[in-house]
């Protein structure tokens, strides 16, 4: 089937300036270094060693992602649909030497056999795909071993700006108007592939966009770590990324 290719997911990511402004738009200042921090930790704590590992990064984006695994001495391929994204992740891999095999691909559709890959690796994109179980599908049928991906949680502050998203996305509003997921969504579809949740991170309770008004790093770890303390995390932590092994 194809895929509407008028959906934001698309035309929102294959805008140059768009492409130019998003690492700054996620990670930048204090508290996008904290969540690109927080990112990479997520990642080597559910992964462990992937020295060698054949490891795919699904919807890389700018790569931020794939060259963490690279680094970690992965052999790394990252597929996203946007030319204008890889085109800045390409500038870097040559900039840095990484070795990282990016292509033009779409996580709807994999480009690659059965368990051609260890890992399968997705951040920040089930939230924005058309079609969100496909998705899960492709990325389950293409890892021999493990997916990580993660979601914007159904009980956090996260299904208020979702709503207000897309109220306003038919208005005009350049905005990217996601979806939000419940554990138990997530977990029935891996299960249906076969695969078993084995390992879960809430990072905040509070949303992102008010710990970046505030700016202060030093406020975000403080009031994270107290909700954290009081059982907040647990119930509306938010995104939430999860580890699940085939089998």
């Amino acid at each position: 089937m194809s895929e509407r290719r008028d959906h934001y997911s698309y035309t929102f990511y294959a805008d140059a300036a768009n492409a130019q402004s998003f690492d700054a738009r996620r990670f930048g200042g204090p508290i996008g270094d904290l969540v690109a921090k927080g990112q990479a930790d997520v990642l080597a704590d559910m992964l462990g060693p992937v020295q060698g590992r054949r490891i795919i990064d699904v919807g890389t984006g700018t790569g931020r992602g794939a060259f963490l695994l690279a680094s970690a001495g992965a052999q790394v391929a990252g597929i996203d649909a946007s030319e204008q994204m890889l085109a800045i992740a390409r500038e870097r891999a040559v900039a840095t030497g990484a070795p990282i095999d990016f292509q033009v691909g779409d996580a709807h559709q994999i480009a690659f056999g059965a368990r051609s890959f260890d890992l399968a690796v997705s951040l920040r994109v089930l939230m924005h795909t058309p079609r969100w179980r496909q998705c899960i599908g492709e990325l389950c049928r293409v890892a021999s071993h493990g997916v990580v991906l993660d979601y914007p949680s159904a009980t956090s502050t996260a299904l208020l700006q979702s709503i207000g998203r897309r109220l306003l996305h038919p208005l005009g509003r350049s905005s990217e108007p996601y979806r939000v997921f419940t554990g138990g969504q997530i977990r029935r579809e891996l299960e249906s592939h076969g695969f078993r949740i084995t390992s879960i991170h809430r990072q905040f309770v509070l949303p992102i966009a008010v710990h970046k008004t505030i700016g202060s790093r030093a406020f975000t770890e403080t009031s994270e770590r107290w909700l954290a303390k009081l059982g907040l995390l647990r119930l509306f932590g938010s995104p939430v990324t999860v580890y699940a092994e085939r089998g």
